[in-house]
């Protein structure tokens, strides 16, 4: 366990695990595994079963980001819910350990829906069983009960999407170094054609394909949600939107399949109309304003990845897709863009 000095110090970790959460076992190896945007994610290697640790970056990007207590919370909200979800563990806020705080979560086996997939994968209709039950994963989220749940007081519900443009135009604004194209545009869209939301519910606010994982194993299922620290309680259809922005159909061209992958273009896969009619089934939840909430999506991720492309060029982080974020922002802002212009079904 060597060169991980940087994120955390083994010889103060592993004495504290010992000691707090003695039951994951003695701990073998320590593993980076960061793959997305944001937090940082450590496999820790036991004589048990394998354990997630996650901790913020080295940098955040705003006072409420990378909260792994929140994160902690709504982990344990679904326990007993029709959700998949990795098991909470444990949730360490004294940053004397590590240097910040950090959560612990059973790891969960299953493959990210991006080539080359595993041979069951490729079978008839599995691809499409496949997207079909990741999009009734968010109806199902939708769904629970939220205060029965444990989560009174974690979001702000009433008023979401008034919110909603202000908040992720403030947050760039305390790392933008470049103009975007058509922000002022895409913004101003959305501040006219906002909808009334409907009753509030929980949202992930991550939902794509990197962030959940496939079961090894037939049926065709999700396993596991995974990266729920952009979650809160607002308009679940947000959730909704941010699948049916990055969704490309057959035919289609984007710059989001550097990180999203192509599997929606394969032979079988729903279109964003499918996906929006099963979820309406799934949910009970009217779906006649798509066009908002998928705007929305691309203009939120839009703002946060400019803040991990900052990080990038200040040096404080080494992912890699955070330096393609240069290209990929900006395309963001015209798919958005495109979108209010009608200019996609």
């Amino acid at each position: 366990m060597t060169g991980l000095g940087q994120y955390l110090d083994e010889r103060i970790l592993l004495p504290y695990l010992a000691r707090e959460v003695p039951a994951i076992g003695t701990v073998s190896d320590i593993r980076r595994i960061t793959s997305g945007s944001s937090n940082e994610i450590f496999e820790l290697s036991t004589d048990t079963e394998p354990v997630i640790l996650r901790r913020p970056p080295r940098q955040r990007l705003s006072a409420s980001a990378h909260d792994v207590t929140r994160e902690f919370r709504v982990l344990s909200a679904l326990k007993g819910t029709p959700v998949p979800h990795p098991e909470p563990i444990h949730l360490c806020t004294d940053e004397r350990v590590i240097g910040t705080p950090f959560v612990l979560m059973a790891k969960v086996s299953g493959f990210h829906l991006k080539a080359p997939y595993p041979e069951h994968a490729s079978r008839d209709g599995a691809m499409r069983a496949m997207m079909f039950d990741f999009i009734e994963v968010i109806a199902h989220l939708s769904q629970v009960d939220w205060e029965s749940a444990g989560l009174t007081g974690f979001g702000r519900p009433t008023g979401y999407l008034d919110r909603q443009v202000d908040r992720w135009l403030g947050q760039l604004a305390t790392y933008r170094t470049r103009d975007l194209p058509k922000l002022t545009e895409v913004a101003n869209w959305l501040r006219a054609n906002q909808p009334e939301s409907g009753p509030p519910g929980i949202i992930h606010g991550d939902y794509q394909f990197l962030n959940v994982l496939f079961a090894d194993d037939l049926p065709p299922r999700v396993s596991g949600v995974l990266d729920w620290e952009q979650s809160t309680v607002g308009d679940p259809l947000i959730d909704l939107g941010w699948v049916l922005g990055l969704w490309t159909e057959a035919g289609e061209e984007s710059p989001l399949n550097a990180f999203y992958g192509n599997a929606s273009q394969r032979p079988g896969a729903p279109t964003r109309a499918e996906l929006a009619e099963r979820y309406a089934a799934v949910s009970g939840r009217h779906v006649e304003f798509r066009r908002y909430y998928e705007t929305l999506a691309l203009f939120k991720l839009g703002c946060i990845a400019e803040g991990s492309h900052y990080r990038y060029v200040k040096g404080v982080s080494d992912t890699a897709l955070h330096a393609d974020f240069e290209w990929i922002v900006p395309k963001l802002m015209l798919t958005a863009f495109s979108i209010t212009q009608g200019e996609r079904d």
